[in-house]
């Protein structure tokens, strides 16, 4: 009875874990998106962009939700506390095929959050050297005569540099 409740237990985490899969890769696609639409200066787009992550919101935490709940579940069935299970503890206890289905599903999704962490940092490094570069512009803009920018010496030493325009407002 405690196998056949395991079992179908497994087969629905399965399906919450094909759903963050999915997830994760709508997340990707979603990066290069934003990164897409900032180069372009695409502000319609952007903001289509929010309006759909706001709309997949809700539809996201219901999933882990339910990989909560299932964890709980999972754990009474297998008398342990839920932080200890896991898909590896899982994969012990599985027969072999259900076993390897689950190991694939962990092994994409660990590929998976890793690409997602690659393309989370060059979307963060784009948009704060978007900020970073705008921050000059407007400093240059506004501090008629007096702009500052950093220079580095040949032995890698910061120095400012002053009295340089980017433009002048005086006619």
């Amino acid at each position: 009875m405690a196998s056949i409740d395991l079992e179908d237990k497994t087969d629905y985490l399965s399906l919450v874990l094909d759903r963050d899969i999915e997830h994760i890769q709508t997340s990707l696609q979603r990066l290069n998106e934003l990164r897409s639409f900032v180069v372009k200066r695409d502000d319609v787009a952007l903001a289509g962009l929010l309006a759909s992550i706001k709309a997949d919101l809700d539809d996201y935490a219901a999933n882990e939700a339910k990989r909560l709940l299932i964890q709980k579940e999972l754990a009474g069935v297998l008398g342990c506390e839920s932080e200890q299970v896991t898909l590896s503890r899982l994969e012990g206890i599985l027969p072999k095929e259900k076993a390897n289905q689950l190991k694939g599903r962990k092994e994409k999704l660990r590929s998976l959050a890793g690409e997602l962490k690659k393309e989370y940092s060059s979307t963060a490094i784009l948009l704060s050297d978007c900020m970073r570069f705008n921050k000059l512009l407007l400093r240059s803009i506004f501090k008629v005569g007096k702009a500052e920018g950093v220079m580095y010496s040949a032995d890698g030493r910061a120095k400012q540099q002053a009295e340089t325009v980017f433009v002048n407002l005086q006619l």
